[in-house]
């Protein structure tokens, strides 16, 4: 999992305009044009959704204040109504939700739940079947509203079940909260736990940290149990990211055995631009809710047999023959340079990036290492081939993926192609085909390039290195059109190369000094 040690909301608050209401009033109806904006006498604006008329659930109103929607909030479809409250216009009562909905002619007589953020955890009855639940953060909340919109039917159909189900969330949820600081702790990026800072070293490591924590207030539970688990990253981590985190945590569910529900949220803090994730956790009987279907166990195609792979990729239909102790060699020699370039790399990233660069080459660089010991690369393009499995999970980020489809292609080129160049600039032909970058978008693209074509033309490895050095001084001078770079302004990033061609430079210059 790629870390970020400085904030990377590409926008402010401020920018954004989120404390103005009319963005809320405006915007939301066209996510969902169902809701229609109620009024209330003081004024404030309650957003209700026409599809839920005549929902035979237990009504759900969310309130939240300007600026500070989660995508929650935003997303569920289950929730009725979203009230947005602003200063000035005083607190959205209960009694303000249940004008707005009678006037758009919701009817809850299955009940009516109120859910916001407030100064304490606590649940009270606000009128016939009306209950009102405040908690003390945003991950609290998101998770309720996940309980209250996937928990069993006849639950959801009964006011005095969302009762009981919400007293028990107030009772025995538990959370952790992880952000990422840009301190080193242990030589390594370091992570806030709530029990303190740790050196990244795995997002594997780190999710466990925080889920040892949380569970340490479940350990005995009597019956039949779901255990509810929600998690949120906080200022957008990446999609990848969020899929690394769900993975890890069901991993460490499924290991200790126990039955779970999980589902997740994005939560934006403005106030405190870190990034990181929060979990919480709640035990609750399995009546209320029901655990998730277990993913089915992935089987092999034909195409990802071995068997396959090592016939498609076999030495003997290869055209080039491959020196074991020579590729070791080089392959040692480019990793070492990029394991010791770190530093570097992650000082540029720092600077017009996310700061997580240096780190994914060297993990990477670092699983190569592990990965070729006693491999035969003699049979360099099944060994490429088979490695690529190991980078997918072990590299995070846009290099990870980017290296990875490379790789993909050069096992392929390497067994088809009459030399390494024409296999290099077939593998770049197919990598052209998943990625816009192109030379003078300062990406690595800048260094691959220019070292590929150079090397196909002339065979000269010293010419071509010379001209990668070429392409990544040049990017010190260009405008980002990819990435997060091009979030920044160009006199931010002049005179700092860009630390995924500098990078790659360091790996070609390592591999040919040898």
């Amino acid at each position: 999992m790629a870390i970020i040690v400085e904030q990377t909301i590409p926008f402010p608050s401020s920018s954004l305009d989120l404390h103005n209401e009319r963005r809320w009033t405006d915007l939301l109806p066209l996510v969902r044009p169902t809701i229609k904006a109620v009024r209330t006498p003081k004024g404030q604006a309650i957003l209700v959704d026409k599809a839920l008329v005549k929902s035979k659930f237990v009504h759900i109103a969310a309130v939240g204040s300007l600026g500070s929607f989660s995508s929650k909030v935003l997303d569920d479809r289950n929730v009725t109504a979203i009230a947005i409250e602003h200063s000035g216009a005083g607190l959205v009562t209960p009694e303000d939700i249940q004008q707005a909905l009678q006037s758009a002619g919701v009817a809850y007589e299955r009940g009516l739940v109120i859910a916001r953020v407030g100064k304490k955890s606590r649940v009270e009855q606000r009128g016939p079947n009306v209950l009102e639940v405040e908690t003390e953060h945003e991950l609290a909340l998101d998770h309720i509203l996940h309980l209250l919109g996937n928990a069993t039917e006849s639950c959801r159909e009964s006011i005095d079940d969302v009762s009981e189900l919400l007293k028990l969330f107030g009772k025995n949820a538990s959370t952790a909260h992880s952000t990422f600081h840009v301190e080193k702790a242990e030589g390594n990026p370091a992570v806030l736990h709530a029990e303190g800072a740790a050196g990244f070293e795995k997002a594997k490591h780190a999710v466990e940290r925080d889920l040892k924590h949380v569970m340490k207030a479940h350990t005995t539970q009597d019956g039949d149990v779901t255990y509810s688990v929600h998690f949120s990253d906080v200022n957008g981590l990446s999609r990848l990211e969020n899929y690394i985190i769900a993975g890890e945590v069901a991993q460490y569910l499924e290991a200790q055995k126990i039955s779970y529900q999980l589902s997740h949220s994005t939560i934006l803090n403005h106030k405190d631009a870190a990034r990181g994730f929060s979990i919480s956790i709640c035990p609750l009987p399995s009546s209320y809710l029901t655990p998730q279907p277990k993913p089915q166990a992935h089987r092999s195609t034909p195409a990802q047999d071995d068997t396959i792979l090592q016939k498609t990729l076999s030495p003997s239909k290869a055209q080039i023959t491959f020196d074991d102790a020579e590729v070791r060699r080089r392959i040692q020699s480019g990793c070492n340079a990029v394991i010791k370039a770190e530093p570097t790399i992650t000082e540029y990233d720092t600077i017009v990036g996310d700061g997580d660069c240096g780190y994914t080459l060297r993990d990477g660089a670092k699983q190569v290492l592990s990965f070729i010991e006693g491999k035969d690369l003699t049979r360099l393009p099944e060994t490429v081939a088979q490695l690529v499995s190991e980078l997918e999970v072990n590299m995070g980020g846009t290099s990870g993926a980017l290296y990875c489809i490379y790789l993909t292609a050069l096992a392929g080129a390497l067994a088809s192609e009459s030399s390494i160049a024409k296999a290099l600039k077939s593998a770049l032909e197919q990598l052209m085909k998943y990625t816009r970058a192109r030379l003078g978008d300062r990406t690595m693209m800048d260094a691959l390039i220019p070292f590929i074509d150079t090397l196909e033309k002339s065979g000269d490895v010293k010419q071509a290195i010379e001209k990668a050095r070429q392409g990544v001084d040049g990017t010190k001078k260009m405008e980002a059109q990819l990435g997060r770079s091009a979030y920044l302004d160009e006199s931010a990033t002049r005179g700092v190369p860009d630390p995924g061609a500098y990078g790659l430079l360091i790996l070609l210059e390592g591999m040919s000094s040898v």
